[in-house]
């Protein structure tokens, strides 16, 4: 209990939890003494891929247009959880909270003792978090954490996903799952149509909310979704994301700084995109969270038949623009190895130093 409590005081001044970064450092620090040199931080979990919203930008529900109504069982969902051994997981799809068995398997994961990301774009956040609430785990406020995806100000997000009254309830279920004590952050998706001076105006609605953070990601066009002309090239993202630095630092954004010195174009990073192996009603998708060449039947095969040297800038022409989190986050995580480098990260981890 008094462990808890220091944990408890620690991550109220932490960007992520102590309990959280604890475990991730533990674990990197176990593959390093295994010699491990591929191994994977946060499990992609897609238990359906329906969704009550067809955002724009979204390429799930054209990609698996023919199993739209599938989903996977909650024996498949929490094999996957115990054959891959990440310490995080990534609830996400489709919209997870439609998924029947949600309770279930969120309980299930937080008995393995994972951490849990339940990425959601927010429309149902209000009405069902009464049912996740009541999940007896002890685990449940400190390893599960909503991300909700809002990509702009309410004008901005409702005409993305097409349909009004979206962002609202997505604030008002914030606000109730920070009135319930947990832990919330917002995912941000930029377009090629996206002003930082709309990213400001809405992290102006979202600091008095006491979000735990803001997570900016630049779009990108992969084959799913017609490589449309709202994405952003890679240059394109290296000048946002330099206004986003220099006009958004009192802010709480996630990007870590070193992904954000990639953002910005000040450092080159080698595509981590087996870090964040993705588990869908299709198998294990592969080489990507965002393009797929295969679907595997294990996260082994994912991981040993997959000739991971083929993919990134420079060596598969769909991955020109690409700087997407699910495969540069883990990268800076393992470029981290100076010095300075961990200094740097300690500061923004306490808050002390913004991106």
């Amino acid at each position: 209990m008094v462990a808890y409590r220091w944990s408890h005081l620690l991550s109220f001044f932490m960007r992520f939890p102590f309990s959280l970064s604890s475990s991730l450092f533990l674990y990197m620090f176990r593959m390093k003494l295994r010699g491990r040199e591929k191994y994977p931080m946060v499990l992609m979990l897609e238990p359906l891929h329906a969704c009550n919203l067809r955002c724009n930008g979204c390429g799930r529900i054209r990609e698996y247009a023919d199993t739209i109504n599938k989903r996977m069982s909650l024996d498949e969902c929490l094999a996957a959880v115990d054959e891959c051994p990440a310490p995080v997981v990534s609830v996400c799809g489709g919209e997870p909270l439609i998924y029947p068995e949600i309770t279930e398997l969120l309980d299930g994961i937080l008995t393995r003792k994972k951490h849990i990301y339940l990425c959601t774009n927010g429309v149902l956040l209000e009405e069902k978090l009464e049912k996740i609430v009541a999940i007896r785990s002890k685990r449940l406020k400190t390893r599960l954490y909503w991300n909700v995806h809002l990509d702009g100000p309410q004008s901005v997000h409702d005409a993305i996903v097409g349909q009004s009254g979206v962002f609202q309830k997505a604030i008002r279920g914030i606000t109730a799952a920070k009135q319930a004590g947990f832990r919330v952050y917002t995912n941000t998706t930029l377009y090629k149509q996206t002003t930082v001076e709309q990213l400001i105006e809405l992290a102006e609605i979202l600091t008095p909310l006491k979000i735990d953070g803001i997570m900016l990601a630049p779009g990108f066009g992969y084959e799913s979704v017609g490589n449309e002309s709202f994405f952003l090239t890679r240059d394109e993202t290296y000048e946002k994301f330099r206004e986003i630095r220099a006009k958004m630092s009192k802010y709480r954004i996630t990007t870590t700084p070193i992904f954000m010195d990639f953002l910005c174009g000040e450092r080159q990073l080698s595509c981590a995109a087996y870090a964040n192996p993705t588990r869908n009603i299709a198998g294990w998708k592969g080489p990507c969270y965002l393009i797929t060449d295969k679907h595997h039947e294990s996260y082994h095969t994912l991981i040993n038949e997959t000739d991971w040297t083929k993919y990134g800038f420079e060596n598969d022409p769909r991955c020109e623009h690409c700087l997407s989190h699910c495969g540069f986050e883990p990268a800076a995580v393992f470029a981290c190895k100076t010095l300075a480098d961990g200094i740097r990260m300690g500061l923004w981890q306490w808050g002390w130093r913004n991106c």
